[in-house]
């Protein structure tokens, strides 16, 4: 998937391949700007005007949501895939209230009367653990904390039950308190729901709270693809080495924080060969003249890298 802008066409999704399988949640990490956002609105079909779709397909349960027309992925939208945004203002209505836009979601997709839609909101309040929800479904998003609005979020997304619930960098705009309230929150409503979830995120800690399969990104490629404890306990690829080593963790007995050479390149140009070489601290010839494939290293794990060619 490309955008199209003065300068130039960006490469903002670039062969990218990966699979949620029912039950399960996937992560897909990498610096901003390197193709998470972009392939997740991609899945959601809510691109902007300058988007090209240029080659590819997106399977879910038997159906290319590449082949839907505007309809079709409107009924799929919000009732089968859901979506929980990073910033809730700028998704919540200031002027309506909080309880009236779930029901909405409710009365266009299940075709719910008045009285059933707000029974229905006030469960789901309580299933993302809102206090008062009966009180709380006539706020205003103004009348709310950043973590309750997120909490309306995530009801929102789960009315309908969807089949795939993506979460784009859900506890980014909170404080560290209530980033770990809604990193509990999400866990626990997998486990209740056993939802399939896609979360985005360039938080490796929220990763491994959540998740069972971690994809990294970097300047729009999937670099390695594996399970969690496979990929913090042996990760492959030196992006993704830098990654974890950029990590603060209490557990860390370093004081020093290490960071990454250089910056991620300009997608309207990329390097030849493997995008990250001009970064690589391990860099060899071939990675500046040849793009290296995805290669399985072990039963479970993938990285894209001439090191393990």
């Amino acid at each position: 998937m490309h955008f199209k802008t003065y300068e130039g066409m960006v490469r903002a999704v670039d062969d990218v391949s990966f699979s949620v399988e029912k039950g399960r949640a996937v992560g897909l990490v990498g610096e901003s700007g390197c193709g998470k956002t972009a392939t997740a609105l991609t899945i959601a079909r809510l691109l902007p005007k300058n988007a090209r779709i240029l080659k590819g397909s997106i399977n879910f349960m038997g159906k290319d949501l590449l082949r839907l027309d505007d309809d079709e992925i409107r009924h799929l939208r919000g009732k089968s895939i859901s979506m929980v945004f990073q910033d809730p203002m700028s998704f919540l209505n200031p002027v309506l209230r909080v309880g009236d836009q779930i029901a909405e979601v409710l009365r266009l997709h299940m075709g719910m009367n008045k009285e059933d839609s707000r029974r229905r909101v006030i469960e789901l309040l309580k299933l993302v653990q809102i206090p008062a929800a009966e009180q709380v479904y006539d706020y205003y998003p103004h009348q709310m904390s950043g973590g309750m609005r997120q909490r309306v979020l995530i009801a929102a997304a789960l009315a309908c039950r969807p089949e795939l619930v993506i979460f784009d960098e859900p506890t980014t705009a909170l404080d560290a308190t209530v980033q770990a309230q809604i990193i509990n929150l999400i866990r626990n409503l997998r486990e209740e729901l056993k939802l399939s979830s896609l979360l985005i995120t360039h938080d490796l800690g929220v990763v491994a709270e959540i998740c069972d399969h971690i994809c990294v990104m970097y300047a729009g490629e999937i670099i390695e693809n594996a399970n969690v404890c496979d990929l913090y306990k042996d990760p492959k690829h030196p992006y993704t080495k830098g990654l974890l080593r950029s990590n603060i963790s209490v557990l860390r007995s370093s004081r020093t924080l290490e960071t990454m050479e250089g910056t991620p390149p300009d997608l309207l140009n990329p390097p030849s060969g493997c995008r990250f070489h001009p970064r690589c601290p391990v860099g060899m010839d071939l990675c500046h003249r040849e793009e290296p494939s995805m290669i399985q290293t072990n039963e479970s794990h993938y990285a894209k890298c001439w090191l393990y060619r």
